[in-house]
């Protein structure tokens, strides 16, 4: 009888346990359901936290989305009011969608775009419709018409194609190329069907040029976002960036007990790393800044070439220092024993001293070319770090048998090498200095103290 009754009572306990185990999972999904609204709640917490900080990180975007949205306001006059709509007919929303595709970032790529959309709808238009007469003239049936037409569309598009792989062209024109063959397709095909062609390219075209004016005028009247503005304050950036890292180095390194100290994740071991992504961005700015008009101290011809030749010598700089950083780590972790610990605290000192003068070079030439003026004493800073650099290379080459002191000697010879690279990153700024005609701070405090005595 203990065993019967055993066996029930382990099937109730089982049971029970089933039953509280549906119960558990019926309470879970019913919570699940409950705690819907506050999953939605907080996902809508982040994405204003994520809005608000991209607002906050540039709030020129903010202000660009406004000018898009005016932009798209003035342009649907055209398609609103009456008057014009009977103008330019149904082709009217052709300069909506020139707002949507033409406003860009920065006065300068809004420009490039415009322009390129309306020089390529115009020229494009004109041969199609020049192609549709000679088709019309030269043959007298339909069939022949189209099929001479048709070879027009080929060899045009094709040599259009082609043109885009031409360097100077793919720079500055591409975007005005891929206009040209659309439009130019476009016109020529449909003119085999459409009675009246000049009516209809010239509402297109005179609809795409009100939206292109549409366009430039409020991204140059309207807060407007100078590309070469921002080309200009990503050099002294970078500049300051290499001068931070030969800053940290001087105090990290070569201060008083610095060979002690672990580096690893020092602050100003990562200051250089982002100069060496900076080449897409600076190509793209010099290029849009080309077609910006005359702006604050920037005139039409302001050598904006000279800008990229600046930001190849930082980031061969910048390659310098991520292999001198890699070192100094390494050799803080493995404590290298020193042989020669008086020519080790000589070479240090000359090492310190190149890093204080070039980082104080660095600096200056960052002064420079945020103030637009000539940059003066760089060239006592400069010229104190090659000396320590000559000093380093005499001191290195009297001991460079002995083997204990490689350590110290890569350290040097790395230092030695961008001292010279900052040489040359001086003589660019001076050129820069001399093309876009930066002015020359002791003439201006010679002019002022002249006002004063007058």
């Amino acid at each position: 009888m203990e065993a019967p009754a055993a066996a029930a009572a382990e099937s109730s306990n089982n049971t029970n346990t089933n039953g509280g185990g549906a119960e558990d999972e019926g309470n879970t999904g019913g919570s699940s359901w409950w705690r819907l609204p506050e999953r939605v709640w907080l996902s809508a917490v982040r994405s204003a936290e994520t809005v608000a900080r991209i607002a906050r990180d540039d709030p020129r975007r903010v202000a660009h989305s406004l000018k898009v949205g005016l932009a798209l306001t003035l342009v649907s006059v055209v398609y609103y009011v009456t008057p014009l709509f009977n103008s330019f007919g149904g082709s009217a929303m052709w300069a909506v969608l020139t707002v949507v595709v033409v406003m860009e970032f920065t006065v300068g790529a809004t420009l490039s775009k415009g322009l390129n959309r309306a020089l390529a709808t115009l020229v494009a238009s004109s041969l199609a419709i020049g192609a549709y007469k000679v088709a019309s003239l030269v043959v007298r049936s339909e069939e022949a018409e189209s099929i001479l037409l048709v070879v027009f569309v080929f060899f045009i598009a094709s040599a259009a194609t082609f043109s885009r792989f031409i360097p100077e062209i793919k720079a500055r024109f591409d975007y005005g190329v891929s206009i040209f063959i659309l439009t130019f397709s476009l016109v020529a095909v449909s003119s085999y069907r459409v009675e009246e062609l000049m009516p209809l390219a010239l509402q297109r075209t005179t609809t795409i040029f009100a939206g292109v004016a549409i366009c430039h005028c409020t991204t140059i009247l309207v807060c407007p976002v100078w590309a070469g503005e921002d080309l200009h304050k990503l050099a002294a950036n970078n500049l300051d960036k290499l001068a931070e890292f030969l800053e940290g180095m001087e105090i990290e390194c070569f201060g008083e007990n610095a060979r002690s100290k672990n580096l690893e994740g020092k602050n100003f071991l990562h200051a250089y790393k982002s100069v060496l992504s900076t080449k897409d961005k600076e190509d793209s700015l010099c290029t849009v800044a080309k077609w910006e008009p005359f702006h604050g101290k920037f005139r039409f011809r302001h050598p904006w070439s000279q800008y990229q030749k600046l930001g190849t010598l930082c980031r061969q700089c910048a390659s310098t220092m991520e292999a001198l950083a890699s070192y100094v780590v390494i050799l803080t972790k493995s404590q290298y024993p020193e042989a020669n610990p008086e020519l080790c605290l000589k070479v240090q000192t000359t090492c310190g001293q190149m890093s204080l003068h070039s980082a104080r070079a660095l600096r200056e030439l960052s002064s420079a070319v945020r103030s637009m003026t000539t940059p003066s004493s760089a060239n006592n800073d400069l010229s104190a770090a090659m000396k320590a650099a000559n000093s380093c290379r005499n001191e290195l080459l009297e001991d460079a048998a002995q083997l204990q002191v490689m350590h110290i000697a890569v350290i040097g010879s790395l230092l030695s090498d961008l001292v010279m690279q900052i040489n040359e990153i001086t003589e660019s700024v001076h050129n820069l200095a001399r093309l876009a005609r930066f002015k020359d701070p002791e003439k201006t405090r010679n002019d002022v103290v002249i006002n004063v005595k007058t």
